[in-house]
């Protein structure tokens, strides 16, 4: 699938932040440098317009994938944060 068969691409627009689809092994390494489990990173649901994007670039997106967020920070340049992917 490519992005051309949404209707309006979200992460294209200057207030949406970066998104990145994590593979399974950089996930668990972010876990592993911050001492966390899966379960506790913050959620973003599977209809989110971001991961909608995302699937039409990667296919179907599973409940338990790992996306990265990088916001631009005037304080501190970049944001980086970590949500889980759960069903909705």
């Amino acid at each position: 699938m490519a992005t051309e068969n949404i209707s309006f691409n979200v992460l294209t627009h200057c207030l949406v932040p970066e998104h990145h689809l994590l593979s399974q092994e950089e996930a668990q390494a972010v876990l592993d440098r911050k001492g966390i489990k899966l379960e506790q990173l913050p959620k973003i649901r599977k209809s989110d317009p971001g991961v909608k994007v995302l699937e039409s670039i990667h296919g179907p997106i599973e409940e338990g994938r790992v996306i990265k967020i990088v916001r631009k920070s005037r304080t501190a340049q970049e944001f980086v944060a970590y949500r889980l992917v759960t069903r909705g």
